[in-house]
């Protein structure tokens, strides 16, 4: 039985460098396929600059705010 526990708790160095470069070259393959299988998504034109002036209510960007915070869980 002490020889079992042995064995399971012993982690060489080697095979931690082993395991943690497949998990890291698996999670670069797995990114690398996310770009292909997704189309490229055009992006609008911001307004040009200067932009207009907006008096803002702080009254109601604070409720926005706030309701923001509710619906999207912070």
């Amino acid at each position: 039985m002490d020889s079992k526990k042995e064995n399971l708790s012993i982690l060489s160095r080697r095979s931690f460098i082993t395991k943690t470069g497949i998990f890291l070259a698996g999670g670069i393959a797995g990114h690398g396929t996310g770009f292909a299988s997704t189309p490229a998504q055009t992006v609008p034109d911001p307004p040009s600059l200067p932009w207009k002036w907006v008096k803002l209510d702080p009254l109601e960007a604070g409720r926005r705010a706030y309701r923001s915070y509710l619906e999207k869980k912070g």
